[in-house]
C-alpha cells in the first residue's frame, strides 16, 4: 500500500514539473525578412549661377561682352523718319537705314528703357555695344518708312508719343499702329497729352498733362506707362515730382549726350540724330560720348 502511494506521489511530482517547463517555454513567432531601411539621402542641390541672358534683348548670351557698371549709354533721339529740304529733324530712310545697318555691322545691341532703367538702377548687366532708339512725337512714318526697317535688322526702339493726336491728326500714328507696334516690341510711352512744355506751366496742369497722356496710353496698349521724355526739353523741379506723383519712373531731356545715372534718373540726357549727320558723325556719335558737344534741337 505503501508503495503504492509512492509511486503516485512521483508520478504527480513528474506531472507538475512537466507543466511549470511547459509555462516557462516562449511562444516561438515567424519573423518575415525584411530589406533593411536605407538613410534618407538629401542630395546637396546643385546651385547655378544666374544667366545673364535676356529675352528682351535679341541674342545677348553668356558670350556677350557685358558693359561695366556705372558707365553711360547712348540713348539716340529722332523725331520723323522722312525727306524735307533743310528740316534737321527729318531723317531720310535712306540715311536712316545707312544708320540701322551701321548698328548692325558693327555688333550693336538695342535694348528697351526697362533694360536701361535696370541697368542704370539695379546694375542689370547688358551688352557692353548697347544703344536705345527712340522718337518723338509719334508721326505716321514711324510705321510706315521706319518700322520696316527696325523689323528688318530684329531692333527695338521707343516712341514717346503725343496721346490727344491720336487717331485724329492725319500725320500721326493711329491706335491701331501702336498697338501692332508694340505687340512687336517697339515701346510706346508718354509726351504729354498735348505737346506741353512743362517748364511753362504751373505744377497743376503738368499733373494734368502727365496723367491725361498716361491714362490714355495705359488704356489704348493694355500696359504700364513708365516712361517719359520732355516737349522742347523744358522742364523743372516741380515738373520731376509731378512725374513721380504720376507714376513714372524715368525721363529724357533733350540736353545733348550719353544718357547715365548721374545725370538724374529724371533728366537724362540723349545724343541727338540730324539729318546732317553723315556716317561717320553717325558712328562717332553711338561710340564716343565725350564728343556729343553739340546741343540738340529742342522739339
Amino acid at each position: 500500500m505503501i508503495a503504492i502511494k509512492k509511486k503516485l506521489y512521483f508520478i504527480f511530482i513528474f506531472i507538475f514539473v512537466l507543466s511549470i517547463v511547459g509555462c516557462s517555454r516562449t511562444t516561438s513567432t515567424t519573423i518575415k525578412k525584411t530589406n533593411p531601411v536605407k538613410p534618407t539621402v538629401v542630395a546637396t542641390p546643385v546651385i547655378k549661377a544666374k544667366p545673364i541672358e535676356s529675352s528682351t534683348i535679341p541674342g545677348f548670351d553668356n558670350t556677350t561682352d557685358i558693359k561695366p557698371y556705372g558707365k553711360s549709354i547712348p540713348v539716340l533721339q529722332y523725331h520723323s523718319i522722312s525727306y524735307d529740304k533743310g528740316n534737321p529733324i527729318c531723317i531720310p530712310i535712306k540715311k536712316f537705314e545707312e544708320q540701322m545697318k551701321y548698328l548692325k555691322d558693327n555688333g550693336y545691341y538695342t535694348i528697351t528703357l526697362t533694360n536701361l532703367y535696370e541697368y542704370l538702377m539695379n546694375n542689370t548687366p547688358i551688352p557692353k555695344k548697347s544703344v536705345v532708339i527712340t522718337f518723338d512725337d509719334g508721326y505716321d512714318n514711324n510705321y510706315t518708312a521706319m518700322f520696316p526697317v527696325l523689323k528688318k535688322y530684329k531692333f527695338k526702339a521707343t516712341i514717346f508719343v503725343i496721346s490727344s493726336l491720336i487717331d485724329v491728326h492725319s500725320n500721326m500714328l493711329t491706335s491701331k499702329q501702336l498697338i501692332e507696334m508694340d505687340k512687336y516690341g517697339v515701346d510706346i510711352e508718354s509726351h504729354t497729352a498735348h505737346h506741353d512744355n512743362l517748364k511753362l506751366i504751373s505744377k497743376d496742369n503738368q499733373l494734368k498733362t502727365l496723367i491725361q497722356s498716361k491714362k490714355h496710353l495705359e488704356k489704348t496698349l493694355n500696359k504700364k506707362i513708365n516712361f517719359f521724355a520732355y516737349p522742347y526739353g523744358g522742364f523743372n523741379k516741380n515738373a520731376i515730382e509731378a512725374l513721380k506723383e504720376a507714376g513714372y519712373k524715368m525721363a529724357f531731356t533733350t540736353k545733348n549726350g550719353w544718357s547715365s545715372k548721374k545725370n538724374g534718373i529724371f533728366s537724362l540726357h540723349r545724343v541727338w540724330i540730324s539729318a546732317s549727320d553723315s556716317t561717320k558723325v553717325f558712328g562717332r556719335k553711338v561710340s564716343k560720348p565725350k564728343k556729343n558737344i553739340v546741343d540738340s534741337f529742342s522739339f
